[in-house]
């Protein structure tokens, strides 16, 4: 099988033969039809992320596809059911085995693409606004970085649970796609991101992917009491906070990271994914995949991340 792997720490990925590998008790072979990348591959790349594997490895933290064997002792699910995978590494190959438990049955109906670029970016925006953040009906949610591939589905899931949206992004034609997941209100990165939130009304929830001045100024926007979401810190820059302005504004700053659930949560993580499922079944939620490449550009996918050049997700097809 071919995949595209890291052979040494902070070394450049590859695509690379390798033996079909073979599920030991606990776990299932996978052949892989797509993968949906996410930053954190690019800072694996780099050796920047906080759970990068120990090399070699193969990239690609999510994606689909059919299973071909079972592990001993796997008895909830079939050969060739359709799967999606949330296994950290790996996915970015023909064939993969990963641990029965990360492993989640898709629709019928839910493509192999749209299932390779669901679990983590919806997961991640459903569980820090529902769950973390208790979003309300009403209230006014801010996403940073908004038509990414996180953002993008903060914001079509905060308008389905009824908040009114302001998305940040970078130029018109990705305004225009935060608009049309939902959003009610569009800020540039070259406004002054404060005064305009400030002129909506403040915001009630701040759901920020980027970091640095970027978080900086939607802190200084959040209203009295406001909730605020460090997701990510695409910026290069992980904000300091204040401690003094969240006990004069009765701020809150909510810690998240979508994986970690998975290892004391995955109760929650399982409701929130079948709620989710059930709002793609319904057709009131789809994922934006602005480019689908094949696995010999992996390479490429990585770079349309880097450069900021994609909106929504990049997706990988073997």
């Amino acid at each position: 099988m071919r995949a595209f792997q890291i052979t040494t720490a902070g070394g450049p990925a590859s695509l690379t033969t390798l033996p079909s590998p073979r599920p030991a008790p606990g776990q299932v072979a996978v052949r892989l039809r797509a993968c949906g990348l996410n930053f954190a591959d690019m800072l694996m790349l780099q050796g920047k992320y906080q759970d990068t594997p120990i090399a070699p490895f193969t990239l690609g933290m999510e994606g689909a596809g059919t299973i071909t064997a079972l592990g001993e002792g796997v008895n909830s699910l079939q050969l060739g059911q359709r799967v999606a995978v949330f296994a950290g590494q790996g996915c970015l190959a023909e064939e993969g085995v990963f641990d029965a438990d990360r492993l989640l049955a898709i629709p019928d109906a839910m493509s192999f693409e749209h299932a390779a670029a669901f679990q983590i970016a919806y997961g991640t925006s459903h569980m820090a606004l529902a769950h973390c953040a208790r979003l309300q009906p009403g209230e006014r949610l801010l996403v940073t970085g908004a038509a990414g591939g996180v953002g993008m589905t903060a914001v079509e899931t905060g308008k389905l649970m009824g908040a009114e949206v302001i998305a940040q992004a970078r130029g018109a034609e990705k305004l225009a796609v935060t608009k049309a997941a939902g959003a009610d209100h569009l800020i540039d990165v070259d406004e002054d991101l404060r005064a305009r939130v400030k002129d909506l009304g403040g915001a009630d929830v701040v759901y920020d992917a980027i970091g640095g001045d970027v978080w900086k100024a939607a802190f200084r926007s959040a209203n009295p009491g406001a909730r605020l979401l460090p997701i990510g810190f695409a910026s290069g820059e992980v904000p300091q906070i204040p401690a003094n302005h969240l006990l004069v504004k009765n701020l809150t700053v909510i810690g998240f990271y979508w994986g970690g659930y998975l290892k004391h949560r995955p109760d929650a993580v399982r409701a929130s994914l079948d709620t989710l499922l059930g709002w793609y079944s319904e057709g009131r939620l789809a994922p934006h995949i602005s480019h689908c490449l094949p696995l010999e550009q992996a390479a490429d996918g990585l770079e349309l991340l880097r450069s900021r050049t994609s909106t929504g997700k990049v997706v990988i097809t073997m």
